[in-house]
């Protein structure tokens, strides 16, 4: 089912805190860089409940004003699992949400739309996700098992073929060999049918007892731990679209303001400062410090002077440190 063909609909998480700011960008920077997109925009957000001691759901009238101007759609959801104890989760539960067999693209909030959506050729019967990622997950302890005991102990336990996940050009034990993902973006043909199977596979590794995954932590790495396990059992896996268009071209996982600031291209930086720019869009975001400051009074370009793109320290730990040192990091 390619994209070109047909209509599919976008989800992002808005919630009373900065994501509610990075929905609004997210949706200022679709219309903007992707204004033939016909699919439909929802900002899904999580409603009070005993899951959460505090309330986070939208309540910012001008904020809810201007997603409803760009088009985005509310999409209440309830936490039964997760909520403030694994916010990560809200990717998971929100899905129940949205519209039955409707193909769908989950983005995390801190993304740009950069470029047209709607030339990159999805196939929504094989779904993938994002691959710029680092074997952060798991990490093998002293007294084992290493990856491969630890991967395939998952596969096993929900009925997966290991072998046929693997990428055997590369060594055992070596992360690269592994199905693995950042949960940045993912895709698929039905929301309710991903969302069960990724809810299912999440509450069974965090609750159920695993022996291989003795002395793992899944805070916050529960959701890329579940992910590929779910991308494989509904027959996606790696290099299902070309490179250069997500985490590319086509959209920028920026994560913080500050680190967009100091690696992504001119590009990215036009996207983010002309999409901020209309005052319904900017009245808003002036309430977010890091926005206000960074973005609206440009104070961005100061850490941007800082680094060279084409040369940047390979250590993010060692790029942040400069933003601090020179007092410009905010988040």
């Amino acid at each position: 089912m390619q994209a070109s063909a047909s209509k599919f609909n976008i989800v992002i998480i808005g919630q009373n805190n900065r994501l509610q700011y990075e929905a609004l960008l997210f949706a200022a920077s679709l219309r903007h860089s992707s204004p033939d997109f016909s699919g439909r925009l929802f900002v899904a957000v999580p409603q009070a409940g005993p899951r959460w001691p505090q309330d986070p759901s939208l309540h910012d009238d001008d904020l809810l004003k201007a997603l409803r101007q760009l088009e985005a759609e509310i999409l209440p959801f309830e936490n039964k699992v997760f909520g403030h104890s694994y916010p990560y989760g809200n990717k998971i539960e929100a899905l129940q949400a949205l519209p039955e067999g409707e193909p769908f693209v989950f983005f995390d909030s801190d993304t740009l739309i950069t470029g047209d959506v709607t030339g990159v050729p999805f196939d929504f019967d094989r779904p993938s996700a994002s691959l710029r990622v680092e074997g952060t997950w798991p990490k093998p302890t002293l007294y084992g098992p290493g990856l491969h005991g630890i991967w395939g102990a998952l596969y096993r336990k929900f009925g997966l073929d290991f072998e046929s996940s693997q990428d055997t050009s590369q060594p055992v034990d070596y992360w690269r060999r592994y199905l693995y993902f950042n949960a940045g973006f993912f895709y698929y043909s039905c929301p309710r049918k991903f969302g069960e199977r990724f809810l299912n596979y999440a509450r069974a590794i965090r609750d159920e007892d695993i022996p291989e995954l003795a002395g793992q932590n899944l805070d916050p790495w529960l959701d890329q731990a579940a992910l590929p396990l779910v991308i494989h059992s509904f027959g996606g896996g790696r290099n299902a679209l070309p490179t250069g268009l997500l985490d590319g071209s086509v959209s920028c996982h920026y994560r913080l303001l500050p680190l967009l600031y100091a690696r992504e291209s001119d590009h990215v930086v036009e996207v983010l400062e002309t999409v901020a720019a209309p005052n319904r869009v900017k009245k808003v975001l002036k309430a977010y410090d890091p926005i206000k400051k960074l973005v609206l009074q440009r104070k961005g370009h100061k850490i941007r002077e800082i680094f060279d793109r084409d040369t940047l320290p390979k250590r993010e730990q060692v790029i942040r440190n400069r933003i601090r040192n020179k007092g410009l990091w905010m988040r």
